[in-house]
């Protein structure tokens, strides 16, 4: 079997960039969006980037959509998660899961079922795309500004490259790994996380005293750096050892497979539109890699403080 549609290039490039032809299509093609029709199913996760999602069949799994709106007459087994646009339910829906909406609105008809939660959040902006694919400095994409801006981000990210490679590489092969295997489990795993990072800080700006809920606000917002900062090296390896063994047909050592996927997402981040949607797609995949393999020490967070305890209890 292919690996998980052998495909990590096409899921971090060719989802941009076929996103990005999506917009050059004609008005109704691009209003329509996806769309699983009524007797289809769809058996695994559904994503729509830059795009509307509607489900008139069956999804048999979770359904997203980021930075466009979901429409769900049908049926949905698994959770509904939408960033940066509305969730509408209609009459006959069935949502098996969760629903969550950031920075939309969620509309539910009467007859609607939601067997899980439903969370909206209509006021959050574009908060997440910050933390995914980087500040904007409000001027245009093409401005000096802009790429000097992106030119030393992409600098800081080949210095904290060779630092963590220097101090954990072992680790960041582990959560390379993964994300060749399984980049879609990933992918939600991370947009779950992600979610849940920022319930987590709007719970604690809303409802927890200034002297709590700001030190904890802070504690949110470095766990999502760190899990962004981890998981982006080894994505990188991932991208770049990919590239090396299917295309150039070669062995590198593992730093520099992780420098070229670092330099090809480099290239994607200085075209506009393209490159916010694959760093958006890589962050997403690269938090879900963080948090699937604990920082690739792929064993549960606290073993390693209970294990000393068993081997002494063994002993006794």
């Amino acid at each position: 079997m292919i690996q998980r549609l052998v495909a990590l290039l096409p899921l971090l490039v060719l989802a941009a960039v076929g996103s990005a032809g999506a917009r050059a299509l004609d008005a109704e093609t691009e209003q329509r969006g996806l769309v699983i029709g009524e007797g289809s199913v769809a058996s695994r996760q559904v994503v729509a980037l830059g795009r509307d999602l509607q489900v008139a069949g069956e999804a048999a799994a979770d359904v997203a959509a980021i930075n466009g709106s979901i429409d769900v007459i049908g049926r949905v087994r698994g959770d509904v998660i939408v960033l940066g646009g509305d969730a509408h339910l209609g009459p006959s829906a069935q949502v098996g899961g969760d629903v969550f909406v950031l920075g939309g609105r969620l509309e539910a008809d009467p007859g609607a079922r939601i067997d899980g939660r439903s969370v909206a959040y209509p006021t959050v902006g574009a908060a997440w795309i910050i933390l995914l694919g980087g500040p904007s400095l409000g001027q245009p994409v093409v401005s000096p500004v802009v790429l000097g801006a992106k030119l030393a981000l992409l600098a800081a990210w080949l210095a904290w490259t060779l630092l963590l490679f220097a101090i954990g590489g072992r680790g960041v092969l582990s959560g390379s790994e993964a994300i060749q295997q399984e980049p879609f489990r990933n992918f939600f795993v991370g947009l779950s996380g992600v979610l849940a990072l920022f319930l987590s800080a709007l719970l604690f700006s809303a409802f927890a005293a200034v002297l709590v809920g700001v030190p904890l606000l802070l504690m949110v917002v470095l766990v999502a750096v760190l899990l962004k900062l981890w998981g982006m090296v080894a994505l990188f390896h991932a991208l770049g050892q990919w590239v090396v063994q299917r295309l150039l047909k070669r062995r590198w050592i593992p730093l520099n497979a992780a420098i070229l996927g670092l330099c090809l997402l480099g290239v994607l981040k200085l075209v506009p539109w393209v490159g916010s949607w694959t760093w958006t797609l890589a962050s997403l995949i690269a938090i879900g890699a963080s948090l699937t393999t604990k920082f690739g020490r792929r064993e549960p967070w606290f073993e390693s403080a209970l294990g000393p305890a068993r081997a002494i209890d063994a002993v006794r």
